[in-house]
């Protein structure tokens, strides 16, 4: 393994890459109907956040291994929990490459009507050609080379972050009050909608343990940590702040229909051509997120096949350091699963996909935070130590905070959800649990 083939700039890259990519050009709009509450929202799911971040940067630590939740998790609890963690920690990422996929083509619809789904020239079919287009694209870009990768990502990432800071900079001078919605839109209670709020933003975390996937290609701890908890931090205070800035720019009914409200936010500020170019950078954040997403599938299916918990052919690399049938599976199965899930509306396809997306990372964030703690049950030292001690409060945070978020998921996404987990179970008997470890 190459241990420079991802500096510290690109995995601060990766981690911001990965996070902020759609959700935050998106989420806007989706968090409109419930009101003003859901800046709660971001404030709870970024406070969680950080301490998933913090238990992730301590456990690239302790197991210093390409996989990130899957290789705690297996160190921890053994191969059956290792290989649940892989095939669901996989299947999210998957699910949250179409999801960045959808949102990132659907940007263009502010400059190409056949794109926008709130108008009548919307064509869902070219939407989806452009979707599987992208994908592809960047799993070309990663079959070249991490370094490649890493190095387009490093530039996406400069770029994505220029309209962001932009609307935020210029657009404190144009916030109306007037124009936050109610503290609650909803029929139900401020805690139900607080939650409802959280589950969705948690969508915009998923990616916090970039850093911690291709371990083995990165300079060691120091750098993970830096990269993962930093960059958590960076984007938590960008989320919040954007979103309250677009909020008290838009009007609340304008907000909650919009396909691009960052891009509306711009034509507010500079005119019509400013709305272009800004949703130009919204599709170049989701192409940046994408890239990242892709190169951790590949990331996540080598390291389950080098232990045997997935074909073998899948741990073969090339000579720079890619496995290429990895990313080839990964992201033919993306394809399949857009073309399931067309939608007539985007907004309803992308929330759909987001939610899906946060059950399954939740779960797995929860087990890793699980396996910290196991971690430091297991050293031989007095017990009011072991619960006294820094990472045991991060860790037991961080499940709790899971726990309490699972309840904040609709009951169609948790039974989705563990109807993927539970699947896990019967495969791994049936398939690989006689095969041992090389």
């Amino acid at each position: 393994m190459n241990r420079k083939a991802l500096s510290l700039p690109i995995l601060i890259s990766l981690v911001i890459g990965n996070m902020i990519g759609t959700g935050i050009y998106v989420l806007p709009a989706s968090l409109a109907e419930y009101g003003s509450i859901s800046l709660l929202g971001w404030l709870v799911t970024s406070i969680g956040a950080i301490f998933f971040a913090i238990t992730f940067a301590n456990l690239s630590k302790r197991v210093p291994k390409t996989g990130g939740p899957y290789i705690y998790c297996k160190e921890a609890f053994g191969r059956l929990v290792g290989f649940i963690v892989a095939y669901t920690y996989w299947l999210g990422n998957l699910v949250s490459v179409a999801g960045i996929a959808v949102a990132s083509i659907g940007y263009l619809g502010f400059i190409l009507p056949e794109l926008n789904a709130n108008g009548g020239g919307y064509q869902s079919y070219t939407a989806l050609l452009l979707e599987l287009g992208a994908i592809w694209f960047f799993t070309l870009i990663n079959i070249i080379g991490l370094h490649t990768a890493g190095v387009v990502q490093l530039v996406l990432t400069v770029l994505k972050l220029v309209p962001l800071f932009l609307i935020t900079i210029i657009g404190i001078g144009y916030v109306h009050l007037d124009n936050l919605p109610a503290f609650n839109l909803t029929n139900h209670s401020n805690l139900t909608a607080l939650a409802s709020a959280s589950a969705l933003t948690f969508w915009a975390f998923i990616g916090l343990e970039a850093a911690t996937v291709p371990a083995e290609n990165t300079p060691g701890y120091k750098a993970i940590y830096i990269a993962t908890v930093f960059g958590t931090l960076i984007t938590a205070l960008i989320y919040i702040a954007s979103t309250l800035v677009l909020m008290g720019m838009v009007p609340a009914a304008q907000l909650a229909n919009s396909q691009f409200p960052f891009a509306d936010a711009g034509k507010i500020l500079l005119g019509s051509q400013a709305g272009s170019i800004i949703a130009i950078c919204a599709v170049i954040s989701g192409l940046g997120a994408l890239n990242v997403c892709i190169l951790i599938q590949g990331q996540i299916v080598f390291a389950a096949a080098r232990d045997r918990l997935f074909p073998r052919q899948f741990a073969k690399l090339s000579r720079h350091d890619v496995p290429i049938a990895a990313q080839l599976l990964s992201s033919s199965l993306v394809s399949l699963f857009l073309i399931m899930t067309l939608e007539p509306t985007l907004l309803k396809q992308f929330n759909n996909i987001a939610l899906l997306a946060g059950v399954l990372a939740l779960f797995n964030y929860c087990l890793t935070a699980l396996a910290e703690l196991k971690f430091i049950w297991r050293k031989r030292v007095p017990v009011t130590k072991k619960i006294f001690r820094y990472s045991t409060l991060i860790a037991s945070i961080a499940v709790l905070y899971a726990f309490i978020m699972f309840f904040s998921f609709n009951q169609k996404m948790l039974v989705m959800g563990l109807g993927a987990i539970f699947l896990c179970i019967p495969i791994y008997f049936f398939t690989v649990r006689n095969y041992e470890p090389t």
